[in-house]
C-alpha cells in the first residue's frame, strides 16, 4: 500500500462561542477539562503513532514578513501533526471526533497533502 503525506492544521477562533464557554468556565473545571483532553490527545497519538511522521506541536504568536516588512499578526492557527496515510481521505478520519474540537475550544483540523516540489 503506497502512503503519502500530510499536514494537519488544527485550526480555531479565540472569539468563537467555543472559547467564550471554554473561559467562562471556572478554573477548577477547565483544569480537570484540559486533564481530559490532553489525556484524550495522548490516546489519540498513541492509536496513530506509526502514521504520524511528525509529531508537530501548539504554535506561538505569529509575524507576518511582507513587501512592508514584518509585522504581528493573529490567526487561527493552535497546532500542526503529520501523518501519512493512502489518500486524504483516510488522513482526514484520522482526525474525526479528535480532542481539539470534542473536548478542547477547537473548531476544526484541516489536513492537505504534502507535494513535491515541482521539478525537485
Amino acid at each position: 500500500m503506497s502512503t503519502n503525506t500530510y499536514l494537519a492544521v488544527f485550526l480555531g477562533s479565540k472569539d468563537s462561542p467555543k472559547w467564550a464557554a471554554w473561559n467562562a468556565m471556572s478554573e477548577t473545571d477547565r483544569k480537570a477539562k484540559e486533564q481530559q483532553g490532553m489525556a484524550a490527545w495522548k490516546a489519540w497519538v498513541e492509536t496513530h503513532q506509526a502514521v504520524i511522521e511528525v509529531m508537530g506541536g501548539p504554535l506561538g504568536k505569529t509575524k507576518r514578513v511582507d513587501g512592508k516588512g514584518i509585522a504581528d499578526i493573529s490567526n487561527e492557527m493552535g497546532a500542526f501533526t503529520v501523518v501519512r496515510a493512502a489518500s486524504q481521505e483516510a488522513a482526514a478520519r484520522m482526525f474525526e471526533a479528535h480532542p481539539h474540537f470534542a473536548i478542547f475550544p477547537g473548531e476544526r483540523v484541516e489536513i492537505m497533502p504534502v507535494l513535491p516540489i515541482p521539478g525537485g
